[in-house]
């Protein structure tokens, strides 16, 4: 078992770390006691330092607080206690299953394009199609750990390609503030910061709003000649208890339109020859 501890945390009593994440949360030690099934006095008390909760007890307030499991093992550890969930890494043994699952999900969406990230959207796998998108892309962003998010905004990736840059970057950075929001990772705040530089020429939307008849946000990519229109589905794996499998983001890209689907199947074809 393997644990990180981000740095701006460490040391941090147990109590300060759960008031922070209650807060982050917007919801009142009234409402998380009801919910957790403990007195308001006794939340207090632990808030405060006044009182050392039990293991039981930081992973129940974990759980009620919706923290994700990296961060439940940095409370367990700002208590004093030993991490609970395990961080295996994706080749272990154990996580065999997972990982004939991806590729079981990867092929099977072929000849459209699916690639699987992690918590800091670093790509991990990904099919065979997804090369209609990384082949736009320089070189010099493919080296590892290739990050999806910087390979799509960035000016050397596949942002001049990206019809609606503006649209689809205002999508992108939209996910990954409620991903900061949701974890506090300063990991991903970085990479924010970041993309946030990348010139964009296109008007971005500070807002989500549908135009009438949208339904999803589309993916409108360049292609060689072609203009291709895709929409995307985000899979997670259902109750982990592995940080890894947790962590896990696996985005599917379906053709929005015939002439997309038809032009996917004869890029798949054109490979196979």
């Amino acid at each position: 078992m393997t644990t990180t501890v981000t740095a701006s945390r460490a040391g941090r009593p147990v109590g300060e770390l759960l008031r922070e994440w209650r807060d982050r949360r917007r919801i009142s030690q009234l409402d998380l006691a009801i919910s957790a099934d403990i007195s308001t006095r006794h939340l207090s008390f632990v808030e405060t330092g006044r009182s050392k909760p039990s293991r039981e007890m930081v992973l129940r307030l974990g759980e009620h607080l919706e923290v994700p499991l990296r961060e439940r093992n940095q409370l367990l550890l700002a208590a004093g206690y030993a991490p609970a969930y395990a961080e295996s890494g994706l080749g272990a043994p154990e996580l065999a299953a997972v990982r004939k699952a991806v590729r079981q999900l990867m092929t099977g969406h072929e000849p459209y394009p699916a690639a699987v990230a992690d918590r800091w959207w670093n790509l991990v796998d990904a099919n065979q199609s997804i090369s209609i998108m990384t082949d736009l892309v320089s070189p010099t962003l493919m080296a590892p750990p290739v990050n999806v998010l910087r390979v799509t905004l960035h000016p050397e990736g596949m942002a001049p390609h990206v019809l609606n840059l503006g649209e689809w970057r205002a999508h992108l950075l939209g996910r990954l503030r409620r991903q900061v929001t949701q974890t506090a990772d300063p990991v991903l705040t970085e990479l924010l910061e970041e993309l946030l530089t990348y010139p964009c020429a296109d008007p971005v939307p500070e807002v989500e709003v549908p135009g009438p008849g949208d339904i999803f946000v589309p993916l409108k990519l360049r292609h060689e000649a072609a203009e291709l229109t895709f929409f995307s589905t985000v899979s997670t794996f259902g109750t982990p208890l592995d940080i890894t499998v947790a962590e896990l983001v696996i985005e599917s890209f379906f053709p929005a339109d015939a002439d997309t689907a038809e032009y996917l199947r004869a890029y798949a074809a054109r490979g196979v020859e």
